[in-house]
Order: structure tokens, then C-alpha cells, then sequence
């Protein structure tokens, strides 16, 4: 994180620009020489980016972040050089703040991502895919966060504009082990990937076959709240927040937006006896308005409320650096419902009411310095993401997808580069669950519906400034 001054910026502006006057009047030392480096300075003062002004600061703040990713889905591997998907790929982060009077602040944040290759939507055909599978996409620059805020000590901060809601990461980001970026709940690396089936047909779909499947779709959908797998409403919205001040470690946060949503968090930071505890807990509700095309197996109504809760409780044992991590997740729809309609006969299911979904995560591990360079993290971890599955596969007639994943890794921190390098591997098996007794869907052949594993291995790294 730096700061940059007026004075420096000036000198760059000179050097690199240099004089505009002549040897002549170089050598003069008198007359309008300083007028006219006073009128070049009020030049420069006027047109260069400094600390924002003379009385809102510039912060400048990010990180870079990249991995080599190895994967297998059973009958195929191969080797990926990329991201680390969306929110967590490298960014460059501008912030500011002026005092208005004593106690009372305001400013700005403007988040920028530059994702080189999205390891949310890698799969078997392509490492740049920014949609369907097979589909050869562009490096993605976006805009993450772009609002103003204004901030009392005493009342708390309101802000306005893109950003991230309150329920945003909630139960993510109170893992301190320093393993949160390598490993949670969200299915980073692996949410694109297409299912395999154990006969080798890629991306089996029971329910349509010109459609592909992939692990999201069968335990990490978030029934369009932003999100695979864990963090069912993570994605920034134009919103309107509040944060209230911290009191003895205990802190409030609302949000609004979008047409429409609302949420509500509350976090905990301590230590007690020798133990550091933190905690989070956030409740998100959003309409669902969408009334999809009309044709085979296609869903012809989704009308109604989402609702999402999640918590997560980091424990980390001080003297020894042991610690503990877990996560829970329950998405919820209310009127929801999707139809089966076979195109030139009508429909065959209506309004059958769209499954909850639950998703468990635990990660523990020590946290210890034994070198020099900074601390070394050891964790192992174990996911599930029971019934969250995609109108794809509900349609189909199936209910009861669940999906688990176990891994391993270690963290090497390198404090004097802020930076933090990882070798982790995943291990990842799915089940469609059961056939609600379609016949043209159920009566498969031996190993239309058994899936095969996936797993991979990562190596990465991430540097902030």
C-alpha cells in the first residue's frame, strides 16, 4: 500500500517533460524564470493526479495472484496456467478519505479485477471460458466496487453504490489461519468443470443432452444469488449499506438494492483466555422474477423469494497455533416453483416447488513459525453441498444431489514480500441422488448416472501491494 505526493509527482512531471525554455534563457537567472516555473507548477498542481486532492486522500492497494493448476476428471487431465477466479483474481484497489469535522469522515472505493483466466469457469474444453462450456472467451476487466461513504465514530458508515453486501463472504472472511484464499467453501478451480460419467460421456445431462452439467449444477447452485457452491450471495450490487461502529468486539451491518434484496450480518472479533475467536452470521433474502422460454424440459417459471442464511466460527488456539474453522449454509426458496414442459404435448410436471439446499465445511490445521521468512500453514478439509442443485437436473426428475470434496494443503508465508505461496490437492465426488420415476429419464443404462471423480492439484501464489 503506498501514497503518493504532490512533490514527488512534480519532480517526475519535470524530468520527464523537461523545460520548454530556450539555453538562452536558461542561463538567465533572473527576470519571469520563476514566474514561469510557478505558472508550470500551477500547470501540473491542476492537471496530475496526486493524493486525490489537497484534502481527500489516495491509497492505492491490491494484490496478484496466480496458479498452475493440475486436473483429472477420470478420463481426461491436463495442466491450466491461470486465476484464481473472480474476487479472489488479481486487483488494483483506490481509496480515500477526507475528515468533514472531529468524529465525522467521508470517502470513496474503486475496486478494479483483472481476471487473465476465470478458475470459476475452467473446464475440460477451455481455460478461458466466460459462459457455456466449449465457448473460447476474452481476459475479463471489471469493476468490483465503485461507491462513496460517509462515517461517524459514534453512529457508524452508510455507503452508496456497487459493493459488496453485508452477507457478501460473511462466514469466509472470519478464517484468520491464513489459508482463507486457498481454501473455502466456494467452488474456485472446479464449479465449471463438466460431470463425467462412468461410460466417459462429458458433460451427461439425464434431463437434455445438447446441455452440459457441471459440479455447480449438482451441489453449488445458488439459485441466482451470485456464488457457487458456499457464499450463496456473493457477488458486489448497487446497494445501499450500513455498518455500525465496533462495541467490545460486536458489529451490525444491513444492506438494500437491486430490485430487490436485503441483508443483514453480525460479526464477532476477540480473544478469550488464550483462545482468538471470530464469528458471522447473515440472513439474505432476493426475488426471483424470471419466466423462461417454452420448449423441452425447459423451466417456464421461477416467481418467488430466495432465501439464504450462513454462519462461520474460526477458533485458533494462541500459544499453540492450532486452530479451527467451520461453515454452514442453508438456501431456502419460497414460491419458487419450475415446470417440465415437453414441447407439442404440455406439461408434464408443473409447479413443483425447487429443492433446499444445505452445504457443510470444516478446515483445520496448525499455524506455525517455523522459518524465518514467515508462518507455515498445514490444514486439511472436508466439504458437502447436499440438494443444490440446478433446474437442469430437477427437471429431470432427480432430487437428492450431493456433492463432497476433501483436500490437503500447506501455506508459506513470506513476510517481508507480503506474499503467501500454496501447494494444495482436492479430491471431489458427486451423485445425481434419485430419480423421482420418469421412465424415459430413469430407465438409463448401467453408468448413465454414476459419475466419476475429479480431482486436482494446485500451485500458487499472491503478492499484495
Amino acid at each position: 500500500m503506498r501514497k503518493y505526493g504532490f512533490s514527488a509527482l512534480v519532480a517526475a512531471g519535470l524530468l520527464v517533460g523537461g523545460l520548454t525554455a530556450s539555453s538562452a534563457s536558461a542561463a538567465d537567472l533572473g527576470g519571469n524564470c520563476c514566474a514561469d516555473l510557478e505558472e508550470r507548477i500551477a500547470e501540473l498542481e491542476a492537471t496530475t493526479a496526486r493524493k486525490g486532492n489537497r484534502k481527500v486522500s489516495l491509497t492505492v492497494s491490491g494484490w496478484v495472484a496466480e496458479q498452475v493448476m493440475w486436473w483429472d476428471d477420470g478420463f481426461e487431465d491436463n495442466v491450466y496456467v491461470g486465476g484464481l477466479g473472480s474476487t479472489l483474481a488479481s486487483n488494483i484497489k483506490f481509496t480515500g478519505s477526507a475528515q468533514i469535522s472531529p468524529g465525522w469522515s467521508a470517502g470513496y472505493v474503486i475496486h478494479l479485477e483483472i481476471n487473465d483466466a476465470d478458475a470459476l469457469t475452467w473446464n475440460q474444453v477451455s481455460q478461458h471460458n466466460p459462459s457455456a462450456l466449449g465457448a473460447n472467451g476474452a481476459f475479463a476487466f471489471q469493476t468490483m466496487q465503485s461507491y462513496w461513504f460517509m462515517k461517524s465514530d459514534h453512529l457508524g458508515k452508510v455507503a452508496i453504490g456497487l459493493q459488496s453486501s453485508p452477507s457478501d463472504n460473511a462466514a469466509i472472511l472470519v478464517d484468520g489461519s491464513g489459508s482463507l484464499v486457498v481454501a473455502n467453501w466456494v467452488m474456485f478451480d472446479w464449479a465449471g468443470f463438466a460431470l463425467r460419467n462412468t461410460n466417459g460421456v462429458l458433460g451427461v445431462n439425464p434431463a437434455d443432452p445438447s446441455q452440459s452439467v457441471t459440479w455447480q449444477q449438482i451441489g453449488g447452485f445458488c439459485r441466482d444469488g451470485g456464488g457457487a457452491g458456499g457464499d450463496c450471495f456473493g457477488a458486489p450490487r448497487d446497494s445501499i449499506r450500513y455498518d455500525s461502529p465496533t462495541y467490545h468486539g460486536f458489529s451490525v451491518s444491513a444492506g438494500w438494492g437491486e430490485d430487490d434484496f436485503w441483508d443483514v450480518a453480525a460479526r464477532y472479533a476477540g480473544e478469550w483466555a488464550g483462545f482468538k475467536v471470530a464469528g458471522a452470521a447473515a440472513y439474505t433474502q432476493w426475488t426471483n422474477d424470471f419466466a423462461g422460454p417454452t420448449g423441452e424440459f425447459s423451466l417456464t417459471n421461477a416467481n418467488g423469494d430466495t432465501d439464504y442464511f450462513q454462519a462461520g466460527l474460526y477458533v485458533q488456539h494462541i500459544p499453540t497455533g492450532l486452530w479451527l474453522y467451520g461453515a454452514y449454509g442453508h438456501i431456502e426458496t419460497d414460491g419458487v416453483t419450475a415446470d417440465v414442459d415437453l414441447e407439442g404435448i404440455g406439461t408434464l410436471l408443473g409447479g413443483f416447488d425447487i429443492a433446499d439446499g444445505d452445504t457443510y465445511y470444516i478446515k483445520g490445521g496448525l499455524r506455525e513459525r517455523w522459518l524465518p521468512m514467515g508462518h507455515t500453514v498445514l490444514y486439511g478439509e472436508y466439504a458437502q453441498y447436499n440438494d443444490s442443485q440446478s433446474d437442469l437436473v430437477t427437471n429431470a426428475g432427480f432430487t437428492g444431489a450431493e456433492t463432497e470434496m476433501w483436500g490437503v494443503g500447506v501455506v508459506q508465508e513470506i513476510d517481508s514480500a507480503a506474499m503467501s505461496v500454496w501447494l494444495k490437492y482436492r479430491h471431489i465426488e458427486g451423485d445425481f441422488g434419485t430419480c423421482q420415476g420418469i421412465d424415459f429419464v430413469c430407465a438409463g443404462e448401467p453408468g448413465d448416472f454414476d459419475l466419476e471423480d475429479f480431482q486436482y492439484v494446485s500451485f500458487g501464489g499472491l503478492i499484495n501491494f
